[in-house]
């Protein structure tokens, strides 16, 4: 091989500037550490921020008196359409995510399904502090934990509705998650 074919060669090396395997692996290491630190440590406002609920008119419910330890009451709630509206209200006996009352544990919750829309205000299991199983597909909520899916098809927890205590009554004010049925709660406005 000549001179002149030798730096030919080099010439047709340095016109395709690939890098080799030890760069392809630490300028991937970088990026990867740049993206990991980015979620950390990221803009303030994703950590910041208040819970959204899909607020309505405040609502009387039920007299505190009224109430019996894991017996359910039914109403309807964020109005008086039972094809979405359907709630179901309890005193579970022990505190509880979203609890009000002197002892934080009563609860309210929508009585819809929200993998498929089943009837769920007939399946109180009060020996689990759950509602479920849905008739439709078993799937099971846990009331304890603000409604949060335990077993079955389910992918959203059931929307609970916001209470307050004022003197021995409670009222229903907004509902947290969406209610089966909608791509937005009806009504929807935000806090």
């Amino acid at each position: 091989m000549t001179r002149d074919q030798n730096v030919d060669q080099q010439d047709a090396k340095s016109e395709f500037n690939c890098i080799n395997r030890r760069q392809f692996l630490l300028y991937g290491a970088g990026a990867v550490s740049t993206l990991a630190l980015g979620s950390i440590f990221g803009s303030s406002s994703s950590f910041a921020g208040q819970a959204q609920f899909a607020q309505y008119p405040r609502k009387r419910i039920v007299g505190l008196s009224e109430l019996k330890t894991d017996q359910p009451i039914e109403f309807l709630y964020p109005n008086d359409d039972p094809t979405y509206s359907k709630c179901l209200i309890v005193n579970i006996g022990e505190r509880a995510g979203g609890g009000v009352g002197p002892a934080q544990n009563i609860v309210a919750f929508s009585g819809i399904c929200t993998h498929m829309g089943g009837l769920l205000n007939k399946v109180y299991k009060p020996e689990h502090k759950a509602i479920g199983p849905c008739p439709n597909h078993l799937t099971t909520f846990d009331i304890t934990r603000h409604g949060m899916v335990i077993a079955g098809h389910a992918v959203e927890s059931l929307p609970q509705i916001v209470l307050e205590v004022e003197g021995n009554s409670i009222y229903a004010t907004a509902v947290a998650g969406l209610i089966f049925g909608g791509p937005t709660n009806p009504g929807m406005m935000f806090r």
